[in-house]
């Protein structure tokens, strides 16, 4: 389980620090849009309350503690599951990955009450409103990750 714990921690630190650069250094939350490399990479400032792309949200403490405890619920799972599975490297970085991500989240969640949301890429013409942050996409390949390869080099399968 040395991989996920790795995986875990460089996907957590570098949501963190991520945040804390454009949040804090950059004062992004005030600013609300930097461009970077206009129209295909800007920080533009989301305060999620909800899930993804920001459904269900709402200011509602009840939801957000409801999310926090979502969030840690699904992480103990997936590491039960990845341990119990005598995971290949590539399953433990999958869980790795969407653990950190989500506790990049849920730490969000605890210290601003909301997911900082901050990248915004857009493409061809098309301006995409929406951000997301570096939790969000560590979640996303890991989920993708633990799609994969599940199943493949388990005592089942052998």
């Amino acid at each position: 389980m040395r991989i996920a714990l790795g995986a875990l921690a460089i996907s957590l630190i570098a949501d963190q620090a991520s945040k804390w650069a454009v949040i804090e250094r950059m004062a992004l939350d005030q600013r609300l849009f930097i461009p970077v490399l206009d129209p295909y990479l800007n920080f533009a400032m989301a305060w999620n309350t909800g899930v993804n792309f920001g459904l269900l949200g709402s200011d509602s403490e009840l939801l957000r503690l409801g999310l926090i405890a979502l969030a840690l619920a699904i992480c103990l799972g997936v590491w039960i599951w990845v341990r119990r599975e005598g995971a290949p490297a590539s399953m433990q970085l999958g869980a790795g990955l969407l653990i950190g991500g989500a506790l990049g989240n849920v730490i969000d969640r605890i210290r601003w009450g909301a997911v900082a949301d901050f990248i915004n890429m857009s493409c061809c013409g098309i301006r995409n409103p929406y951000s997301f942050n570096i939790a969000d996409a560590a979640i996303f390949a890991g989920a993708v990750m633990l799609i994969l390869f599940s199943g493949r080099g388990s005592s089942a399968a052998r």
